[in-house]
């Protein structure tokens, strides 16, 4: 007999939060089904066009933007392009012919995943915070599944039936590298205390000033510093003159965008960053102890719910947006001088993760291909 063509077709973005969790579920995907034929869409410019073609998968780009809530002309140019988007979507689902529409969340799956469902493709969409994003609770009640990170998720859905409590997936390269090994791919010494920096796929700029303010301390204590600053702010702090008073004294490496963030979370003993569903999944997968900063704007303040759970699983401490001039520096060093307790961090937050979530749901998108292919041969 012969074999049924798998063809999945990813969508989601705007930041690394929606995408990480799609190339998790596609790198499952390729494991039990190599011959699976994986494409992901996103936007010209944006973090999947960079970092998809990196891990092996083709990658297409759609016009298309989220909403924003302040006036400007964005807001006059959001119907015009989801209009060109669900266009886009329809032709490039007729040349594609998937046999499976994967959302993760983010503007750029709304119109994809839309699309898929009114062309009768089997859609599932995967949802990483406790509270779901508006496109999620959009289209939940059109594709056949959707899988959620927390339960207490399940009250914003009304179609129960289709809605599988999974976990937040996570790539399996995440604590599969050696210190050793993270240490060589960064230029730093495996002996010292190594301190990582980021905001996430954008940036975060409270955090990046707070640091360059004590960049100074750090280097006295004799910390490396691993250091993703986004796009944005980037040019400011290697032009700074904290950053080039400090760079000599000690180590450290400072990034646009980190690509291999598994060799940094290996060459950590402790990292400094928001409380994003999947940075927190990243953190309890590769056992690092952390220090959140919650974003204070984030929607229905669900980053702080999210360290919240990690302040009280013992493996992360929390500090607010607004205090951290005054207590970081003296919260950073008294950590990584404690590996005792760094230790003690990283145990708790292993044994918290959830490693399968990827291979769960992959293993779901494979079986709404399998009922597609039956429902196919069944009519023919």
């Amino acid at each position: 007999m012969q074999q049924e063509r798998l063809n999945i077709l990813f969508a989601g973005g705007g930041t690394g939060g929606h995408l990480f969790p799609a190339v998790a579920v596609a790198d499952e995907v390729k494991k039990i089904k190599p011959e699976a034929e994986i494409t992901f869409v996103g936007t010209k410019g944006g973090i999947g066009e960079r970092v998809v073609p990196i891990r092996g998968y083709k990658f297409v780009p759609i016009w298309v933007g989220g909403f924003k809530r302040k006036l400007t002309l964005e807001i006059f140019l959001f119907p015009v392009k989801l209009v060109v988007a669900l266009m886009q979507s329809f032709l490039l689902m007729r040349r594609l012919r998937p046999t499976v529409v994967v959302g993760t969340g983010g503007y750029v799956c709304g119109p994809v995943v839309y699309m898929g469902s009114v062309l009768g493709i089997p859609t599932l969409i995967q949802e990483q915070n406790s509270y779901p994003g508006f496109t999620t609770r959009f289209l939940s009640s059109r594709v056949d599944q959707v899988h959620i990170s927390f339960e207490s998720s399940k009250r914003f859905f009304k179609r129960a039936r289709n809605v599988q409590l999974s976990g937040n997936p996570t790539r399996a390269t995440l604590g599969s590298i050696t210190r050793a090994e993270a240490a060589g791919f960064f230029g730093l010494d495996v002996q010292k205390k190594t301190l990582l920096v980021f905001g996430g796929s954008l940036g975060a700029r409270s955090i990046n000033r707070a640091v360059l303010i004590i960049l100074s301390g750090l280097m006295a204590s004799d910390i490396q510093v691993i250091w993703q600053t986004g796009e944005n702010d980037y040019d400011t702090i290697i032009a700074s003159s904290e950053y080039r008073a400090e760079k000599e004294r000690g180590a450290i490496k400072v990034f646009k965008f980190i690509e291999r963030m598994e060799y940094a979370y290996s060459a950590c003993d402790l990292a400094l960053c928001r409380a994003g569903a999947t940075t927190v999944a990243e953190l309890t997968r590769a056992g690092v102890p952390s220090v959140l900063i919650p974003y204070p704007y984030a929607t229905a303040d669900h980053q702080t719910e999210n360290a919240k759970a990690m302040v009280d699983s013992g493996t992360a401490i929390m500090i607010a947006d607004n205090t951290l001039s005054g207590e970081l520096l003296d919260t950073l060093q008294e950590l990584l001088a404690d590996q005792g307790r760094l230790k003690q961090m990283s145990e708790r937050a292993l044994s918290i993760s959830k490693p399968k979530a990827a291979a769960t749901i992959a293993q779901a998108v494979i079986g709404l291909a399998k009922i597609r292919d039956g429902s196919r041969r069944e009519s023919v």
